[in-house]
């Protein structure tokens, strides 16, 4: 009987029929991290370390079971850092990869603007930079954090990216906004992949444009995911994803540019990125990924 009546509740919770109050979200700045808290239980960190690579979230906990569905640096590819922001083959540094040496995306000026209530927002500049080379980008982030219902937390990312100097971007498959899932939630340990026209798995999705893309898989009694949305203001909306079944998802215009070579950017041309990132309880369809793509894509 008392699993029933979970069950019932967490029902109404995914669709939206339980009178829900708005969560109380915190964020405090604590040395090199941004802690985010929703109803008192840890969310995330916005971690912009001197010694790392880039800023990135970590852990990105799921609102039924509060462990992360991203993870870090496993032996095999020790540069997917969680939920981040980076690109390679920039006027010949790399900003993704490990190695410092080879460029860094460095915070200079990570701040919470507003810590407490419904929402948390952080702003965040970016200095791109690699020894010996004048920096070939600068950019400027705004992060702000919701919690639609008790079995969605929302993370919204706005990237304005300023070319210093003339800058090419070679073919490159690692580029831009991108997730490490959980190894739990992996396709390859049955979890579930899938995008906005309903396709699957890595066969079905590398290379595909789509609006979304989201991953999802069974925790002991729940389902819990993440789903990374494009905005349709976005260039090359809607871009073609960079998929793997062992758990990475990235949409990926970088990696099939409009020429067949590179990218290129003129010196002063500003670059401006959207995402929406959806942690959620449930499968996809409970979780009703949809919809919240649909407020997403009519927001200015």
């Amino acid at each position: 009987m008392q699993q029933r009546l979970t069950q019932i509740i967490l029902i109404l919770l995914f669709s939206g029929f339980a009178p829900v109050e708005a969560a109380k979200i915190d964020a405090v700045k604590v040395g090199s991290k941004i802690n985010v808290t929703i109803d008192g239980k840890f969310f995330t960190s916005y971690i912009f370390s001197s010694d790392e690579k880039y800023p990135f979230f970590y852990p990105v906990n799921g609102p039924l079971t509060g462990g992360s569905v991203t993870s870090m640096r496993n032996g095999e590819y020790p540069h997917h850092s969680s939920l981040f922001f980076g690109l390679d083959q920039v006027n010949g540094g790399n900003y993704w990869q490990e190695g410092l040496e080879r460029g860094r995306i460095i915070s200079v000026n990570a701040e919470v603007v507003k810590q407490s209530g419904d929402t948390a927002v952080i702003t965040d500049e970016c200095i791109w930079s690699r020894p010996g080379v004048s920096s070939p980008i600068k950019d400027q982030r705004k992060i702000t954090i919701t919690a639609p219902s008790p079995s969605v937390y929302q993370i919204d990312v706005v990237l304005s990216l300023e070319m210093l100097m003339d800058v090419q971007i070679l073919k490159t498959n690692h580029s831009l906004f991108s997730a490490r899932m959980a190894a739990d939630l992996s396709v390859k340990n049955g979890g579930v992949m899938i995008n906005a026209e309903g396709a699957s798995g890595e066969k079905e999705t590398f290379g595909k444009p789509s609006a979304w893309i989201d991953y999802s898989g069974r925790r002991g009694a729940f389902n819990e995911g993440l789903a990374i949305m494009q905005h349709p203001s976005n260039p090359w909306y809607p871009s073609p994803w960079f998929t793997r079944d062992y758990g990475f998802i990235s949409p990926t215009p970088m990696y099939w540019p409009t020429n067949g070579t590179d990218t290129s950017l003129k010196k002063g041309e500003v670059l401006t990125l959207r995402y929406r990132v959806i942690i959620h309880g449930g499968t996809t369809e409970e979780a009703n990924v949809k919809k919240y793509f649909e407020e997403y894509k009519n927001q200015k």
